[in-house]
């Protein structure tokens, strides 16, 4: 039995700076993060490690991060019990939730990474790295799909978000809260929210040629940005106000699109759901709804465009597309 390390880089990956005013990073390699981690050896698994991705977590693309997937579920096939995945925290939301959107196994594909490096006091990368090795072979995690451990709580990729810029405990899922804790070296499942039924797999080259706007929404938005956009992109993700409200002016620059492509409401507060039928104004959810655009419930734009991006890339229509983010909103 054994678990899976894929390393990708990241601040959990980083150590030393040079002398001077630019800084030159060194990265760490899954080897050395391993021997920077206290009280592994009690985890009872043997970790099979793969520097996987030399790369920061900007750079990371869908394609990159499904290869990554690709072969988690090649060792889980191999058996592996479970996968811990590093990278750095800018779009750990994102790759998460992609990654749960395609993940079949029962075993858990956990991520993690690190908000403060090596090199600093404090550093938070080894404590994050040891939970999530304990939380991959935990018996408790299975069927959870991909998760996301640091700070030593549990997150389900599908509600997590990263909160602060800076602070070690930037993870949250604002809606639903973390399902767990690792507390002396337990795992401790509070709760266990059903999984979606993982998405079918989806070719890379045609994620590659498929692309998804998002608009955020700010005062006095009359929709400039969006001219032209049809002709650019696929899909668009709103990112409203509030419960989902754009201003009057906007609404029918956005009910046009839906013409000619899909285009997701949703709120751009960072929780709470997009309301159905509660306002009747212009540029309300009802009206929006009203002229086409798909209710994006209560995924936040960043992985309403990750799902809406995937179904595109598989060749979904709109029915299917508002199907699909009913299920998962």
């Amino acid at each position: 039995m054994s678990i899976a390390l894929f390393t990708l880089g990241g601040t959990i990956a980083m150590a030393g700076v040079g002398p001077g005013e630019r800084p030159v990073v060194t990265r760490l390699t899954g080897a050395d993060l391993l021997a920077a981690v206290p009280g592994l050896d009690s985890v009872g698994e043997e970790l099979d490690v793969r520097d996987a991705l030399a790369v920061p977590s900007a750079d990371l693309t869908y394609r990159r991060l499904l290869d990554v997937v690709d072969a988690a579920s090649q060792a889980v096939a191999g058996g592996a019990t479970g996968v811990v995945v590093t990278q750095g925290t800018d779009t750990l939301e994102e790759t998460a939730y992609l990654a749960d959107l395609v993940w079949p196994h029962a075993a858990p594909l956990v991520v993690t990474g690190a908000m403060r490096n090596a090199t600093l006091a404090g550093a938070d990368g080894p404590a994050n790295l040891l939970a999530a090795v304990r939380v991959a072979a935990s018996a408790e995690a299975r069927d959870l799909g991909v998760l996301v451990v640091a700070n030593d709580e549990i997150h389900a990729a599908r509600w997590v978000r990263k909160t602060h810029s800076t602070s070690t405990a930037t993870f949250a899922s604002p809606n639903a809260g973390p399902l767990g804790h690792v507390a002396e070296g337990r795992v401790r499942l509070l709760t266990r929210p059903p999984r979606h039924a993982p998405l079918p797999p989806v070719d890379p080259a045609r994620l590659d040629a498929t692309r998804v706007a998002l608009h955020t929404v700010t005062l006095d938005d009359d929709g400039w940005l969006l001219d032209g956009l049809a002709d650019r992109r696929h899909g668009l993700v709103v990112a409203g106000y509030g419960v989902g409200h754009v201003p009057s002016a906007l609404a029918p620059v956005l009910g046009a699109l839906t013409d000619r492509m899909p285009v997701v409401l949703t709120s751009r507060t960072g929780a709470g759901p997009v309301l159905r039928h509660t306002y009747g104004a212009v540029g309300s959810e009802t009206d929006l709804q009203r002229r086409g655009l798909v209710n994006g419930g209560l995924l936040d734009p960043y992985k309403a465009v990750v799902l809406l991006r995937t179904l595109l890339a598989a060749g979904a229509g709109r029915d299917e597309v508002a199907a699909a983010f009913a299920r998962h909103g």
